[in-house]
């Protein structure tokens, strides 16, 4: 089972940039779907974003257009680039892999997550 290490959370004002990056061990990195979700005090987890091995991307219609997923399958990383924050992007943020990228249901390692806060 893969494990996995969130860093870059941290406080923002709102509209400022923030990136994410969640190292991945093991040697089957890339053939893991791979994803951020979030979980806001409340809230449930939610599904943000996910990246196949191939690079094909998906993303909760909230974060289109702000946030962008990467992966770089030599480093066993995936990012998140975070911009135009929101105060209602203030969450959790976790990494995770999984086997299909268009299916959140399919994500079962997770890291310990890194807190990110927008103010406002």
């Amino acid at each position: 089972q893969v494990q996995l290490v969130e860093s870059g959370g941290g406080l923002v004002q709102a509209g400022g940039s923030l990136r994410l990056s969640c190292a991945a061990s093991g040697r089957t990195f890339s053939s893991y779907a791979m994803g951020w979700f979030r979980q806001a005090p409340g809230k449930e987890r939610e599904f943000v974003t996910t990246i196949s091995w191939s690079g094909n991307t998906h993303y909760a219609d909230s974060v289109k257009g702000r946030f962008t997923i990467s992966r770089d399958n030599a480093k066993n990383t995936v990012y998140l680039q975070m911009n135009n924050l929101k105060p209602e992007d203030t969450a959790v943020y976790y990494c995770a892999a999984g086997k299909v990228a268009g299916v959140p249901s399919s994500f079962g390692s997770w890291g310990q997550g890194t807190q990110v806060t927008v103010s406002s």
